[in-house]
């Protein structure tokens, strides 16, 4: 499945095809960013933009067969591999209880995966990375297996949220942390936690409103995008959504990688974002 090469178009590295495998898993990845931690994404699109589709019959929006690739799913977790904690959201913990969403959050058990988990113990790092949920409305159930595998869960949510369901959340076993007043947390408030809570290197597996919340913030250091030479039209997200960013987030391409494996080629692109003072 990993075997095909990939092809360096731009960025460092010698020239000439290389493996998959390990392209992510053996970056020098940094472990402080510009507030704090260093906050990274990965998204997979198509050349139309969408991330998911919903599904004509069912209604329910996910990460559609035509959009998911194993090979850019290894790089998923080549990332994750990396990290302390991982960012997910409460609409990510609904989709899991519903059976939609991908995965109950990396790393995977596969054998495909085990040479990540090595990397981790080499690097001194804990089996799996944390969690760090962020939710206004709490109204998710916290994962039992993520419990059984070791993982702290925090739950950042807002000074108005329903104490109840606060009290459900720590039952549970999550830290709930209640910070800004208003309908989100701050991506400032997000990037003081994680330095709070000793995090240097912090994984942004959620969707498109908490991507845009870390990028209007600057708070967001990397992006990895892989793009699918496919179009798919159809109802679906892309991977940032929320207001007009004023002034425009401006970004600068790291790295750049043409896969011609899979049965439908694609680029994998590291992206810098940029602060004000590099406009």
């Amino acid at each position: 499945m990993y075997d095909d090469p990939i092809v360096p178009l731009f960025g460092p590295g010698p020239p000439g095809s290389r493996a998959l495998k390990g392209l992510y898993r053996d970056l020098d990845l940094p472990d402080r960013g510009r507030a704090g931690p260093w906050i990274y994404a990965n998204f997979v699109q198509t050349l139309d933009g969408r991330i998911s589709l919903v599904n004509e019959t069912t209604g329910i929006e996910g990460v559609a067969g035509s959009i998911a690739d194993p090979r850019d799913w290894r790089l998923f977790q080549e990332l994750a591999s990396h990290a302390d904690v991982l960012l997910s959201s409460g609409r990510y913990l609904r989709d899991l209880k519903a059976g939609t969403a991908q995965d109950i959050l990396p790393l995977g058990g596969d054998a495909d995966f085990l040479d990540l988990h090595a990397a981790r113990r080499e690097r001194g790092q804990r089996p799996q990375p944390d969690v760090l949920v962020i939710s206004a409305s709490l109204d998710f159930v916290v994962p039992q297996l993520l419990l059984d595998q070791g993982r702290g869960i925090h739950i950042l949510t807002t000074a108005d949220a329903d104490p109840k369901r606060v009290r459900q959340r720590e039952a549970e076993g999550a830290t709930v942390h209640r910070l800004d007043s208003g309908e989100r947390v701050s991506g400032q408030r997000i990037a003081h936690t994680l330095t709070s809570l000793g995090y240097r290197r912090a994984y942004c597996a959620t969707g498109p409103w908490v991507f845009h919340t870390l990028v209007a913030d600057d708070v967001l250091d990397t992006l990895f995008l892989t793009t699918r030479h496919r179009l798919v039209a159809g109802n679906g997200g892309t991977f940032v959504a929320g207001p007009v960013f004023e002034p425009p987030a401006d970004l600068r391409l790291e790295s750049l990688y043409l896969d011609q494996g899979s049965n439908v080629g694609q680029f994998y692109a590291r992206y810098q974002v940029l602060s004000p003072e590099e406009e």
